[in-house]
């Protein structure tokens, strides 16, 4: 695995951390999953979407909104195979509802990827 790109976004006081991975296979998203929990202890969600060797992945960590499946559709739009995006969020006190969370987390997804050009 490796780190091409991380950004923070933040969205009525919640920040969203993304981060885009390069990964050879679904397994390698336990260890990256691991990391972000260390990484960021208060967060409250790590959303997932993956695509590497002809398998999808996607968690929405308890997440409202499908912000896992929203971050997988933004890999595969993008023809982004043997990728993957994480984003933490760590609530701000302020609930977005569930447009916005899906929202916030493609922003999220997008300004990650954005970042890797």
């Amino acid at each position: 695995m490796k780190e091409f790109a991380s950004i923070k976004l933040t969205v009525t006081k919640s920040r969203f951390h993304a981060h885009l991975y390069a990964i050879d296979s679904i397994d390698e998203l336990k260890e990256i999953q691991k990391a972000h929990r260390h990484m960021y202890k208060k967060a409250n969600h790590h959303c997932v979407g993956a695509v590497a060797g002809g398998q999808e992945y996607f968690r929405d960590d308890g997440e409202v909104g499908k912000p896992g499946r929203v971050l997988l559709e933004l890999l595969k739009r993008n023809g982004m195979e043997n990728h993957a995006i994480v984003v933490s969020r760590i609530f701000g006190g302020t609930k977005l509802g569930v447009g916005g969370v899906s929202r916030a987390f493609r922003q999220a997804g997008e300004m990650a990827l954005e970042a890797l050009e």
